[in-house]
């Protein structure tokens, strides 16, 4: 059984599963980036923790590290493990068909997929993130989009965006990036967002404007 998204998900960002004892207390969930450790799969075998995880290879060219090659494969390795829960892929890897392959063994693993975007530029027309979350949710258990807010405008478009396709039933996950949109992290579920991201460590941040775990906890907890 994937990770479901009924309700909101706290993930415990981290590169090291050893940090997963210090998540359990305000996470549901820990998002293991894989794309920073050097050997990511035998972390994975190793892990023995209580919390389910969502695996992430983030893309060089989407704000990761890791290169092209291997990297989806090893994506699609991760499903094997059972605290392995749900994966993120990239939309751009869905739509170029190079996923194809990690989409169809999760799947089968009845494992949970998060399809996401990055526009670590700025914000684009409302308009544009609801078509964007839209594509993503075609082929994805969650849509996830992260902008960059530069106005409070943005933040505004990006959080009418999540409450009009919540509203249509859509399962999304957004988030604005940067210091202007850092209050959309707790801001977000109020209007819909199944997915909140926070470090377990506020000095291990692996997104600009991200409060740490206990913190985007309490916050979303008074907000609910």
């Amino acid at each position: 059984m994937g990770l479901t998204f009924d309700s909101f998900v706290l993930a415990a960002s981290t590169a090291d599963l050893a940090d997963e004892p210090a998540a359990r207390e305000h996470a549901d969930a820990i998002e293991f980036r894989m794309d920073l450790v050097d050997e990511p799969l035998s972390a994975l075998e190793a892990y023995d923790g209580e919390l389910p995880i969502l695996a992430t290879n983030r893309a060089d060219w989407e704000g990761g590290e890791a290169k092209d090659e291997g990297r989806l494969e090893a994506l699609a390795e991760a499903t094997a493990f059972e605290a392995v829960e749900a994966i993120d892929v990239e939309l751009e890897s869905i739509l170029d068909g190079e996923a194809e392959g990690v989409l169809e063994t999760a799947r089968e693993r009845d494992v949970s997929i998060v399809a996401s975007a990055h526009d670590f530029e700025g914000t684009p027309p409302r308009k544009e993130l609801v078509r964007t979350l839209t594509e993503a949710g075609k082929y994805a258990d969650v849509a996830k989009l992260a902008v960059t807010a530069e106005s409070k405008a943005d933040t505004l478009a990006l959080l009418s965006a999540t409450e009009q396709l919540t509203s249509h039933g859509d399962t999304v996950a957004t988030m604005a990036m940067g210091e202007v949109g850092s209050h959309t992290r707790a801001v977000a579920p109020v209007y819909g967002s199944k997915i909140g991201y926070a470090p377990v460590d506020p000095a291990e941040a692996t997104a600009p404007g991200q409060y740490d775990l206990e913190t985007l906890a309490e916050l979303v907890a008074h907000l609910d």
